[in-house]
């Protein structure tokens, strides 16, 4: 006898739990029934129909007996444990299958946080770019040019800074500079400070080492306002003067002094103090001529 056949199915009777719950009568009606069908004498041609029918007679009387029937109940249910366990077996050998490979996917795959660091460093590179560029057109802004600086030497020429070529008067060219460097004075901060008496036609740092810079008014009264009144900050003062000073109409006597060489000296009020000194000058040349 076959250990793997199942009795309950050559009997065509459902097994598992379900046949264990047959009673002996039900048993012995599908035994019947089979063995109307199954019966030699019933299938003259076949030459397994007498095989078939010992196998029916087998199994029906396994199943008829008490001990033999618990027995293979107990054997069917053993096997019905070995499957599950089978097949939990092999659903959680799957599973680990799954995990590795995820976990081996997730390895391989790039790594969001890594691929954000990377952005942002990438970032960070092109902004402190743009701002070298920018610090370095502002630099390069505020630098004199060629020719502001030649006029500064003496050199003054075509194309210059108070040239006639440009049409651009010196007396309207005012020469700036300040002790503390590097605090606060930019080209803009010039503009806007020597805005307040007329209109800045340019503005160009000479010097940053030495803190100076030249300030092109567009009128000569701006630049003579300009020279009479600012100061600047208190704590990093200003120190103003023309790069050519506007000489009044004098008398000839006042003209023949050296007082346009002291005129360039002058800065800020000392402007002012000069003027009352050639006023004085001239009243006492009056007296004199009376």
């Amino acid at each position: 006898m076959d250990m793997n056949e199942d009795h309950y199915q050559v009997l065509g009777l459902p097994s598992g739990e379900e046949g264990a719950k047959l009673t002996e009568k039900e048993i012995s009606k599908a035994y019947r029934v089979k063995a109307l069908v199954l019966h030699p004498d019933k299938r003259p041609d076949d030459p397994d129909a007498h095989a078939n029918f010992q196998r029916l007679k087998s199994s029906y009387e396994i199943l008829k007996d008490e001990k033999a029937r618990k027995l293979f109940d107990d054997l069917l249910r053993v096997k019905r444990q070995q499957q599950r366990r089978h097949l939990e077996r092999d659903a959680k050998r799957q599973k680990m299958v799954s995990d590795l490979e995820a976990r081996e996917r997730a390895a391989f795959a790039p790594d969001p946080a890594a691929k954000d660091r990377e952005e942002e460093e990438r970032i960070s590179r092109k902004l402190k770019e743009e701002i070298a560029r920018i610090r370095a057109m502002h630099a390069n802004k505020g630098e004199p040019s060629a020719s502001v600086r030649k006029k500064e030497n003496g050199e003054v020429g075509k194309g210059s800074v108070g040239g006639a070529e440009m049409g651009v008067n010196k007396e309207k060219v005012l020469k700036v500079s300040w002790e503390k460097v590097g605090e606060g004075y930019t080209a803009e901060r010039l503009r806007n400070l020597f805005s307040k008496f007329g209109e800045v036609e340019d503005v160009l740092i000479k010097s940053k080492k030495k803190g100076s810079a030249l300030v092109v008014m567009a009128t000569k009264d701006a630049a003579v306002a300009s020279t009479r009144t600012m100061t600047g900050d208190l704590s990093n003062p200003l120190l103003v003067k023309p790069l050519q000073p506007v000489v009044a109409a004098v008398a000839p006597t006042a003209q023949k002094s050296n007082e346009p060489d002291r005129l360039n000296n002058l800065v800020g009020a000392g402007y002012q103090s000069f003027e009352d000194a050639v006023l004085r000058k001239l009243a006492q040349a009056g007296q004199k001529q009376k």
